[in-house]
């Protein structure tokens, strides 16, 4: 199945991002308006001196390794009709991992994903959604000693549920389950992420997020010592992400962001600090 994919993601990136029109998206569940769409550029910061061992304790890294993870990610949503909204994420990486003995560092692009959600209901203030995602590892070499990613496919599906909390408060909460399939001896993933978000005043707004993977393998030690440790065959993680926004005016917004690590296995442990700038054309 993924082997079909590989000659059609120069193509199918260059397709989407072109269609980066005009307008505004909502958050999760909610579909953009035909013609509109909503730009994200977001430089991030991720550090571990830690990993989650096969069975969920954290324990240093081989060494006393320090990993970073420096990233420019730029995500789109697109609006090709009023139900399907078309999905494009692309990083820009540096990576670095430095021990008593070496430094190793590696920098392009990473994973990227294509993605469409298509709105299955909606009512006012409520939105059922289903979305189809596929990971494309083309444009790195995942034999470098410090990959830019685990360099296997992903396929995956997911349904997405939004609220409006008007009612009771200026929000709105999601919730998004997925499954993902991914590539050759890589393990499947079941994906679950719950968030709420709310304004305040007239140009603040916030947003919290429990954002979960569950691997579906045998929980075996498949940490590389000496690679990415962000980058493995089978883990679990989860993490806590908080934002901060706000809006300058109806097209321009600034958000930061801080997203730790809260459990995991197989994986790093750390944090992420990020800034970013959203565009409504």
């Amino acid at each position: 199945m993924f082997c079909y994919l590989k000659p059609l993601w120069g193509a199918a990136l260059a397709v989407i991002i072109v269609a980066a029109g005009a307008g505004f998206c909502q958050a999760g569940a909610w579909t953009a308006e035909k013609g509109e769409s909503y730009n994200r550029f977001a430089l991030s910061s991720f550090y571990s001196d830690q990993n989650y061992d096969q069975d969920g304790d954290k324990k240093g890294a081989p060494s006393d390794a320090d990993f970073r993870d420096l990233n420019l990610n730029y995500y789109l949503e697109y609006g090709v009709t009023d139900e399907a909204t078309v999905i494009a994420s692309l990083y820009l990486k540096y990576l670095s991992r430095e021990d008593d003995f070496r430094k190793d560092e590696t920098w392009g692009i990473g994973d990227i994903d294509l993605g469409l959600k298509y709105q299955l209901w909606e009512r006012p203030g409520a939105a059922v959604s289903t979305q189809g995602l596929v990971k494309i590892p083309e444009a790195y070499d995942d034999r470098e000693v410090l990959p830019l990613g685990d360099g296997v496919y992903d396929l995956e599906l997911r349904l997405l549920y939004g609220q409006s909390l008007w009612r009771f408060f200026p929000g709105y909460c999601n919730f998004e389950a997925a499954y993902r399939w991914r590539e050759g001896s890589a393990d499947g993933q079941l994906r679950y992420l719950v968030e709420l978000g709310s304004d305040f005043g007239k140009n603040f707004y916030g947003r919290i997020k429990l954002d979960g993977i569950e691997g579906m393998g045998d929980d075996t030690d498949v940490l590389d010592p000496e690679g990415n440790p962000s980058a493995t065959t089978d883990f679990d993680l989860g993490k806590l992400d908080v934002a901060l926004g706000y809006e300058i005016d109806p097209r321009w917004g600034l958000e930061v962001a801080y997203t730790p690590t809260i459990y995991g296995e197989n994986t790093a442990a750390g944090a992420t600090w990020g800034l970013a700038v959203t565009f409504k054309p």
